[in-house]
């Protein structure tokens, strides 16, 4: 029995053969994007605001450094942008198959978890007070010292989903997922001591950083929160590409090797169901 390189496989040759083999990964992917969207729409818990929090609460409102649209861009389409470049040059399907895969999985589990979280804290946004108060004029239950909100009703249900940060676990679940893949193909450890490898890993989790720290300064989020969406992002980026690659300091962990036993195509030991 030989073991023989992805590179021998194309889209063309073998991507009906993966596609019938992940088709049910496929169809539960669709479902988390279902299920992401729904958390999306229900009203998240409106935890108790009381006039002597609003101190913690009054910065402006403003816009985004990192709009909401280009989180997946950064996260998922350029990842997978050089995953169809390192396709283009080896041929190696089941290595893309397993990349936007991996990648996609790594982003929805965490979106799931992330928004389940926001809906179930409902932590007010440090901007809470101008969202509460849009004019300025702020309004208190005589019994409770709560506020009584009159600004529009969308911007405030906004303001009930700071923890933890969407923008962080997103960018560490794609760019996470990004560092791992990186980390095997350019075989980082392998005691050469090639230290230029380690600064190209950095690259993507600079950059997931550097997502989170804009949130803080936006005053959309507390520290907390882009602190905890990181640590989410980073663990199911990390679960997500063990599931479908080696460890990248395996002997094979620069790329993914199928055997042929009789002429029929098998998987490797981190790829069979029936280990």
């Amino acid at each position: 029995m030989a073991d023989i390189p992805l590179g021998c496989y194309t889209i063309k040759s073998h991507g009906a053969q993966i596609a019938r083999l992940h088709m049910y990964d496929w169809i539960i992917l669709v479902l988390l994007a279902v299920i992401d969207g729904l958390l999306n729409i229900i009203e998240p818990f409106h935890r108790f605001v009381g006039k002597d929090m609003m101190t913690d609460l009054r910065y402006p409102l403003q816009g985004n450094t990192v709009p909401f649209w280009a989180v997946p861009v950064i996260g998922i389409v350029l990842p997978c942008a050089i995953f169809g470049g390192i396709y283009f040059k080896k041929k190696n399907f089941y290595d893309l198959h397993h990349g936007i895969l991996g990648i996609l999985y790594s982003v929805l589990i965490t979106a799931v978890i992330t928004d389940a979280i926001k809906d179930g804290v409902g932590r007010p946004r440090p901007d809470f007070f101008w969202r509460c108060f849009p004019d300025g004029k702020d309004l208190y239950d005589n019994v409770t010292t709560g506020v009584l909100c009159h600004g529009e009703k969308s911007v405030i249900k906004e303001g009930h989903k700071s923890f933890p940060s969407g923008h962080a676990s997103w960018s560490f679940a794609g760019l996470g997922f990004l560092t791992w893949y990186l980390t095997g193909k350019i075989a980082v450890f392998d005691r050469k001591g090639h230290i230029a490898k380690l600064c190209i890993i950095v690259l993507p989790l600079l950059t997931a950083a550097l997502v989170a720290v804009s949130r803080v300064d936006d005053y959309w989020h507390h520290w907390q929160d882009v602190f905890a969406g990181a640590i989410i992002g980073l663990t199911v980026a990390s679960f997500c590409y063990l599931q479908f690659f080696p460890y990248p300091f395996d002997a094979d962990g620069a790329s993914l090797f199928y055997q042929f036993t009789n002429g029929v195509l098998s998987l490797p030991w981190f790829l069979n169901d029936n280990t």
